[in-house]
């Protein structure tokens, strides 16, 4: 059985933040509701295409480019603004605080590790009332590639300064807990999102169908 790890990491977009009130903003700006989980998974994709082709794939402009072309040019740029901006003022689900706080007093460092742009993320945390349980933001424009791939993962390890088998990712996507796994992490996955975690993926250390959950079977572990 795998150790209790010594830092914890969340992945932030759908595992600590509801993206749905996106929608609004879309429709504020003339766009379907419906047009929110296209754009997230072509932005999502594209920039998991630019890491596989050994390219950066920073935040912003790759949300914006996406919400273009799902659009299809609809959008003027004040409009982009407007949606993109929404990232900052997400609400977190109810599971994400006491989840923190529960490793954090324990004594576990906590931190973030999100492919959301480093500014948005550290505003989202502060906004939320979530930045005093948070040791480290770690983000994919800082280790230069997309999640799930490896280095990304090693290199948030030598981020927070322990070895990488010492550390696990928190996340709602199979996908991510194996691109953890796959890079020698612990991982913990809700099952909020997906309900189940899918044969193709590499099975999760821990699973509970909450935050709350996942962060107690974490502390439980030997």
């Amino acid at each position: 059985m795998a150790g209790r790890p010594d830092v914890v990491l969340f992945d932030v977009l759908e595992t600590l933040i509801d993206l749905n009130p996106l929608a609004v903003r879309l429709e504020q700006v003339g766009q379907p509701a419906s047009v929110l989980g296209p754009w997230f998974m072509r932005f999502q994709r594209d920039a998991m295409a630019m890491t596989l082709a050994g390219d950066a794939a920073p935040f912003e402009p790759f949300a914006r480019q996406a919400l273009r072309t799902e659009t299809q040019h609809a959008l003027s740029e004040r409009e982009i603004d407007y949606v993109v901006d929404g990232f900052a003022t997400l609400p977190t689900f109810d599971d994400a605080r006491p989840a923190l706080q529960t490793l954090s007093e324990a004594g576990l460092t906590v931190g973030c590790l999100t492919v959301g742009c480093p500014d948005n993320t550290r505003r989202f945390l502060e906004n939320a009332g979530l930045a005093r349980f948070v040791d480290h933001v770690i983000t994919s424009q800082d280790a230069g590639v997309w999640k799930p791939h490896p280095e990304i993962y090693r290199f948030a390890a030598k981020h927070v300064n322990t070895p990488i088998e010492r550390m696990a990712l928190v996340a709602v996507h199979a996908w991510d807990c194996h691109g953890a796994k796959q890079a020698g992490a612990l991982s913990g996955w809700c099952s909020r999102l997906e309900n189940k975690p899918g044969d193709v993926f590499l099975t999760p250390d821990v699973i509970a169908d909450s935050l709350v959950g996942v962060a107690d079977k974490l502390l439980a572990l030997n």
